[in-house]
């Protein structure tokens, strides 16, 4: 702020990428160590102290496999990714960012802030992921949003809108939250399921894949996650596996009620019976 505050949010990983542009981002990251954590929250705030920076902005590390960082770049604004430091600060980063505007000082210290439970964001792209992330135009005909607990949508279209190649194709960034990583996970699955969108190729079923991953869920990836086990192949796979889940499940379905039905209950009408 202007009266030499300066704190960090603790960190974002953003190494789920293709064509060196993030996808998928989590905070806090999976692999940091409560020493590590600290010395890189202070050097960023060693950097912003050294331009007299003000305002919200992010310090990017590059980190190699013995957890070595180097510093890459300061970006001097609010990132798209910027909803899971939210989530797990509980600081509402726009807020601050008009209250600085105005003159005010952090209403929180360095102290204060601590990292509660673990957010996800998937970067919902009109991009087809079977064709190498092309741009996918069109119109919106089925346009309908997850909405369940610790689910939150940042999204800007509406069914019979078009996706026009003149912009970013980006069209919503779907986020979760949960007290664990595995929480979040799990609702972040739950959320892409429940997330339909059509007329358009997105990035929803690419989501699928890597949060299904086994390279994701232990933590162990990095910035060639793509090149090193995504397939076109990949999805149609999923998309099999899903399908047959699906139909399993409506067999059970159809088989339990069958059950029901032919249960007598003497007590209750035909009516009642068939309702169950």
């Amino acid at each position: 702020d202007t009266h030499g505050n300066v704190v960090h949010l603790f960190e974002r990983e953003c190494s789920i990428q293709r064509r060196h542009q993030k996808v998928i981002e989590e905070a806090p990251s999976s692999i940091l160590t409560p020493e590590i954590r600290e010395r890189m929250g202070q050097d960023a705030i060693n950097v912003a102290r050294s331009c007299n920076y003000r305002g919200a902005g992010t310090v990017e590390f590059l980190m190699d496999e013995n957890l070595n960082y180097y510093f890459l770049e300061m970006n001097t604004r609010l990132q798209v990714e910027h909803p899971v430091t939210e989530l797990i600060t509980g600081v509402d980063l726009v807020e601050q960012q008009i209250r600085i505007a105005r003159g005010e000082p952090l209403s929180f210290s360095q102290d204060s802030l601590q990292i509660k439970g673990h957010a996800l964001e998937l970067r919902v792209y009109a991009e087809d992921p079977s064709d190498n992330f092309h741009p996918s135009v069109g119109k919106i005909s089925v346009y309908r949003r997850p909405r369940q607990k610790n689910i939150r949508l940042d999204d800007g279209y509406e069914e019979g809108l078009t996706i026009p190649i003149y912009y970013d194709p980006m069209i919503a960034k779907l986020i979760t939250y949960g007290e664990t990583r595995p929480a979040a996970i799990h609702t972040m699955l739950q959320a892409i399921e429940l997330y339909e969108i059509e007329g358009v190729e997105t990035t929803l079923p690419f989501g699928n894949f890597v949060f299904n991953h086994k390279a994701f869920t232990s933590g162990n990836f990095d910035t060639h996650f793509v090149k090193k086990y995504f397939t076109p192949e990949a999805l149609e796979k999923d998309n099999h596996i899903g399908a047959e889940i699906a139909a399993q499940l409506a067999v059970k379905l159809f088989e339990n009620h069958k059950k029901v039905l032919k249960t007598p209950d003497v007590s209750g009408s035909e009516w009642g019976n068939g309702r169950r």
